[in-house]
């Protein structure tokens, strides 16, 4: 395994800030899926091995591995992994005063952003070397792409469109659901053509139409990871979400669940 840490070598935005972490909004923010629009659930098809100690903020699929962020000051990374073992095959750790959150991929880059630090980086997506770093204002959460667009959320009910070159915003959608916003929008994904969107503290992940920003489906993954196998009094909440475009396979996990699935969503 290479262990790179470039981030510690230099002094720009981020190297510079100090995060406090200030807790976790309590669960009962979390939304429930309107009766109106159609819910999933789902079938799990297989389970593969992950990091329990892996306090999972963004994931994506590329070329046979998964790719990783992971959160907690003095615990974030980026990895690269073997989706059959789990095995950990290329790491870069953030600066202990960093908390990571999503990541996603453009041409030969890896992209990331941080929780409060209103700063992101870019890394070589084959070495992990630090190539620059951007600003942006507000809280970054999660972090998709299409074919044309760097796709962020915040943790409000907005979702921020990033040109991939400059990484500057461009514009923004409001996401809803029955005319009203939905909150709290955290690990993002796109799956053909759909923004699929974790809703933090819940088990609900939301189908958003890229266009209208309306919520076409809630998928429910309630009960997915077994009781015995969470940690008591520990957030380890459902977040992650990755899709094989080239075997049309959708995964999942969740901060410090130690299994990942794939699964097949099924319409009530």
């Amino acid at each position: 395994m290479k262990k790179m840490q470039w981030l510690q070598r230099y002094t720009g935005v981020i190297s510079g800030l100090f995060i406090i972490f200030v807790g976790f909004v309590p669960a009962s923010s979390a939304q429930a899926a309107p009766a109106s629009i159609p819910t999933y659930t789902y079938e799990v098809v297989r389970t593969y091995p992950h990091d329990p100690n892996a306090f999972t903020q963004g994931l994506f699929f590329k070329d046979g591995f998964l790719y990783e962020s992971t959160g907690l000051h003095g615990r974030s990374s980026v990895r690269k992994l073997r989706l059959e073992t789990g095995e950990v095959l290329q790491k870069a750790d953030l600066p202990k005063q960093i908390f990571g959150e999503g990541i996603t991929w453009w041409d030969k880059h890896l992209i990331g952003i941080t929780w409060t630090s209103q700063a992101g980086y870019v890394l070589d997506l084959d070495s992990f070397a630090f190539k620059k770093e951007f600003a942006y204002k507000g809280e970054g959460w999660g972090l998709t792409r299409n074919d044309k667009e760097i796709i962020m959320s915040d943790g409000t009910a907005e979702l921020r469109f990033l040109d991939p070159e400059t990484l500057r915003e461009t514009r923004r959608l409001k996401v809803t659901a029955d005319g009203k916003p939905v909150e709290q929008l955290n690990e993002l994904e796109w799956v053909k053509g759909e923004i699929f969107s974790n809703i933090w503290q819940s088990d609900m992940i939301a189908r958003i139409d890229p266009k209208t920003g309306k919520v076409t489906g809630w998928i429910n993954l309630n009960g997915i990871l077994p009781m015995g196998d969470r940690i008591l009094n520990q957030p380890d909440v459902l977040n992650g979400i990755a899709y094989d475009a080239a075997k049309d396979r959708l995964f999942v996990t969740g901060k410090l669940w130690p299994k990942l699935f794939e699964i097949r969503l099924i319409k009530r």
